[in-house]
């Protein structure tokens, strides 16, 4: 078993208040297995790298997920309240983005698959389509230590399912925009006083949601991008009383006149628009035109609801006069009055951090590459997988809290950490306490033959037991200071006969050895 510093403990005991003892020990095993196993986060892949694949009951690792009682809301109560620990300062307020990802998966024992469009692979003039699961993710934005562009670390994730499969199950189909409505109530209850921010994609430019940012106390700020033929009112007018002073019969009005269109207004030559640079996409500057305005957005049979709208379009061309193709007139919403234009296009630029977070997932912490097939299992094991990304970056943050150590290479300079040099952080740490306890059990004997009696190394590795010991000069290249040597003296025929002995030359080449492999699991 994996004995990690006791800062990492410290970090991850918080998570043992949501289950029983016997579960949190086996879910600690399976979070440092997912950490460290290089490719497919299947539970047996996972018990291999742990060292368990001879263990018996392996089926209590799987029932984890699939049999105890525990609540992934609980969870990601607890790993909010961590990040914003680690990452968000006392004074400041709390920014979150919220998108939707398709885990694709296959096969007629999925309940919650569905159809549905894979914006990885659509374009704009060719969508595609892939069977699979759409789960709402909302991530906090933090500011790492080693890197100017901010990460968007997971903490709620939901599954979106479609009305077709609510009918199969036998639920009441709630979409994305009730959901993402719910998500913002619970956080908004985890996180009672602190200012709450929420940038999101054009799906949740929806009335309804935005009254919900509004009737939270202290109000939610949700920043989204909308339609250019949305419908804005003027604020209503008094309503106007009779000659004896009392009130009209009648419902009091709820919206002023129309005003005049967003897209009328960019045809418009006599408005003055502000030109305002900003840092755009990646950290590129960007002259924009603007106009700004505060509105009553009102659609039919809902209740309009007062938003601050931003019209965004690129400078014209001074020589053909013409406004670049490559950028589309767009207008952005804010249920922030009193928010800034450089605040509003801030936000809006801060979102495309998710879509860093689901690349980098399925690059690296093997998203898509689950095979739970019981219902319980499939909703709990993607949400703890985005959740152990997080964890990949608060474990850095706690061993590394300053800088953070970069894969360089000869072709490639990178010029700041990413999540994969955390990860290699990360597994290092775990390899290390690893190597660490295999270096303790080794059986030490009194009698160290000569060095001419050393096989060669590459015959270390093969399933043939190994007498022989190292030089002072082989053990200061493996890292041992002393050069002690140390050797076994038993004589089975195959490392498979015992599974608990590692039948090894001495405990400096089990750790240069070691040490090799660690080089290349680490960014594997």
């Amino acid at each position: 078993m994996l004995t990690p510093s006791v800062k990492i403990i410290s970090l991850l005991s918080a998570f043992s208040y949501a289950m029983s003892r016997p579960t949190f020990e086996k879910a600690m095993t399976l979070l440092y297995g997912a950490i460290l196993a290089p490719g497919r986060r299947t539970i047996s892949a996972i018990l291999r790298v742990m060292g368990l694949s001879h263990e018996k009951h392996h089926e209590r690792y799987h029932h984890v997920f699939s049999r105890a009682n525990w609540y992934c809301m609980s969870l990601s109560r607890i790993l909010l309240s961590l990040l914003v620990k680690l990452f968000v300062p006392n004074a400041q307020g709390v920014e979150m983005v919220m998108d939707e990802t398709l885990v694709r998966r296959w096969g007629k024992r999925i309940l919650y698959k569905g159809i549905y469009r894979d914006g990885v692979r659509s374009t704009a003039k060719a969508p595609a389509f892939s069977p699979g699961i759409r789960w709402l993710c909302v991530c906090l934005l933090a500011k790492v230590p080693w890197c100017q562009r901010r990460w968007a670390l997971p903490f709620l994730i939901v599954p979106v399912l479609s009305e077709k499969v609510c009918a199969k199950l036998h639920k009441r189909h709630r979409g994305a925009v009730e959901m993402a409505g719910e998500c913002i109530r619970r956080i908004r209850r985890w996180l009672p006083d602190r200012p709450i921010t929420v940038s999101a994609d054009g799906e949740y430019a929806a009335v309804e949601l935005l009254q919900v940012c509004r009737d939270q106390t202290p109000p939610v700020t949700l920043v989204c991008r909308s339609r250019l033929d949305m419908r804005l009112f003027d604020p209503p007018l008094a309503q106007q009383r009779c000659e004896d002073g009392s009130k009209r019969r009648g419902p009091e009005p709820k919206k002023g006149d129309r005003q005049t269109g967003l897209a009328a207004r960019l045809k418009d030559g006599l408005l003055e628009w502000q030109t305002l640079t900003i840092s755009w996409y990646g950290g590129v500057p960007k002259v924009l035109e603007l106009l700004t305005g505060v509105s009553l957005w009102h659609r039919q049979g809902k209740d309009p609801v007062r938003v601050r709208w931003v019209l965004v379009r690129s400078v014209k061309d001074p020589k053909t006069q013409k406004t670049p193709k490559s950028f589309k007139p767009c207008v952005y919403l804010c249920t922030d009055e009193t928010a800034t234009v450089e605040e509003i296009l801030g936000w809006v630029v801060e979102r495309w951090n998710i879509e860093v977070t689901f690349e980098e997932m399925r690059a690296h912490m093997g998203l898509e590459t689950h095979r739970n097939f019981s219902q319980r299992s499939i909703g709990r094991m993607v949400p703890c997988l985005f959740g152990a990304f997080s964890l990949v970056v608060a474990m850095a943050k706690t061993l590394h809290p300053k800088s953070l150590p970069v894969q360089k290479s000869a072709w490639y300079k990178k010029e700041e950490p990413t999540f994969v040099d955390a990860l290699a952080s990360v597994r290092s740490h775990l390899w290390n306490s690893m190597s660490n306890e295999i270096g303790d059990i080794l059986p030490v004997t009194e009698d160290i033959p000569s060095a001419t009696d050393a096989p060669d190394l590459d015959a270390t590795i093969m399933d043939v037991p190994i007498v022989g010991a190292t030089t002072g000069a082989e053990a200061d290249c493996a890292g041992a200071g002393d050069g002690r040597a140390a050797f076994t003296n038993h004589t089975h025929s195959s490392i498979n006969d015992d599974p608990h002995l590692i039948p090894m030359a001495a405990d400096t080449r089990i750790r240069w050895i070691i040490g090799h492999f660690q080089n290349l699991l680490c960014y594997a």
